[in-house]
């Protein structure tokens, strides 16, 4: 029973990410489609609503068209959803064991990596026949260089992606949560997770209110005028202790205690009332310090609430848990799609908006779900080559044994390997490839990086 219930609520945390990105797709389009008419600004809470109302219009006359997308033009708080979300999720990732550092890394960038590359990858031909048949936009060969070699050409506010795709300052941010997050959960084990949780809420507002009044910055959803622009607030300082709290709530929930054993009706009034502070902040200067924080805490805990009364009573936890697998690539495809239908094909033309909206819905999804597919092809195809270039670049050493089918072997000092094949390559002087299994994981390896396992033998 405890393992279905933990099911569900995962259920549920997949169902909030798939939102979250269809979501943000939605904020794009209305955001284009209006050429901007509405962002917040540092005016007061009143000056705001009569903006936002007067923005609404431009999107038809229907009051339900104008109630249904109210809420849109605020689809740039999921941000921070995700990045709670994310500190979560890595909790969860280590599954209550010991973190092994080199390992968690590897496989978390990679994570991150592997899908941005295929997407990349697969992106700028397309972009560029676009371009070239449409007359239209075409990332320049630099910007293009740069995201097709991304990480190699890296800084924290992804200034170097923008051009190829606004959404994309996000990835060097989770980047660098991904990186730092061996040594937060380091302290959070030796400081325990209330004092983290403190220390990391005091280095954020302190950061962000350094941002605002020295650094002259502004949110990354606001347009106004300001010396430093976006930059100060793309850095992950500006995030941490949203992610902090990710991490101290997965950790209470390993424990089987804190807000995700709350009950649905105490749970959405908290979240409520801390997204209300929020919301009212994100209008005043001075509530750019903490206002991302509180709607983060507040929007994910009304979310939680929803979705898993769609898990649970709906039974719609393997439809979200299926959608989820792809909410990453539906994030990193969302934008060329709705950039290139409402430039190209939309225009100004609000009807034809409406209908659209679907398909890009589904057209995201559908691309999200080949790029996704086609993703551990890459990987496999790169872990080849890389296999084949180190076997015949590595220098040749003199073959002091015969590798044999079924001799045990030490690979990179650890032990328990089998030899399963052997095939000799012949490159200026002969060496051997070996094939060799530890029961969990199969790899081609050089004969050059094994050792026999002289122990085993003896015994």
């Amino acid at each position: 029973m405890a393992d279905s219930k933990k099911l569900r609520r995962l259920a549920w945390l997949e169902g909030i990410r798939i939102f979250a990105a269809v979501f943000l797709l939605f904020y794009h389009a209305q955001l284009l489609f209006t050429k901007y008419a509405f962002t917040p600004q540092p005016t007061g809470l009143v000056a705001n609503l009569q903006q936002l109302f007067s923005a609404t219009r431009q999107l038809g006359d229907s009051w339900i068209t104008q109630v249904l997308s109210l809420p849109v033009w605020f689809g740039y708080q999921f941000v921070d959803v995700f990045v709670l979300v994310s500190g979560f999720s890595l909790v969860l990732s280590l599954k209550g064991k010991p973190i092994e550092v080199g390992r968690f890394l590897k496989r978390r960038l990679l994570r991150i990596l592997l899908p941005f590359w295929t997407v990349a990858w697969l992106s700028y031909p397309i972009l560029w026949l676009i371009g070239k048949s449409t007359n239209s936009y075409i990332p320049d060969a630099w910007h293009t260089f740069a995201g097709m070699s991304f990480p190699i050409l890296f800084d924290y506010g992804g200034d170097l992606l923008l051009p190829t795709s606004g959404p994309w300052w996000f990835v060097p941010l989770i980047i660098s949560f991904a990186l730092i997050f061996p040594v937060l959960w380091y302290l959070i084990n030796r400081w325990g997770s209330r004092n983290l949780l403190i220390v990391s809420i005091v280095i954020t507002f302190v950061y962000r209110a350094f941002a605002v009044y020295i650094f002259q910055g502004h949110p990354t959803y606001a347009i106004v005028s300001a010396a430093a622009g976006w930059q100060p607030f793309v850095h992950f300082i500006s995030k941490l202790s949203t992610f902090v709290l990710g991490m101290v709530i997965a950790r209470q929930y390993s424990q089987g205690k804190g807000v995700i054993f709350w009950r649905s009706s105490r749970a959405l009034l908290v979240g409520l009332g801390l997204y209300l502070i929020g919301f009212v902040a994100q209008f005043y200067r001075f509530g750019w310090i903490f206002d991302d924080f509180f709607l983060a805490v507040g929007l994910t805990l009304c979310c939680m609430v929803v979705f898993r009364f769609l898990s649970d009573r709906l039974n719609l936890g393997s439809v979200m848990v299926w959608l989820g697998l792809h909410s990453y690539s539906y994030f990193l495809i969302h934008n060329f799609v709705v950039d290139r239908t409402l430039n190209l094909y939309v225009q100004n033309q609000l009807p034809l908006y409406y209908q659209v909206l679907p398909w890009m819905v589904f057209g995201t999804l559908a691309l999200a779900i080949v790029a996704d597919l086609i993703t551990p092809w890459i990987e496999k195809t790169a872990i080849a080559l890389w296999h084949y270039t180190d076997a015949r670049l590595t220098p040749i050493a003199k073959i002091g044994w015969i590798p044999k089918v079924g001799e045990a072997v030490v690979y990179r000092g650890k032990p328990g390997w089998i030899i399963q094949k052997v095939e000799q390559v012949v490159h200026d002087k002969a060496f051997y490839l070996c094939r060799i299994s530890n029961g969990q994981k199969t790899v081609w390896v050089n004969q050059n990086d094994l050792k026999r396992d002289l122990a085993l033998q003896v015994k």
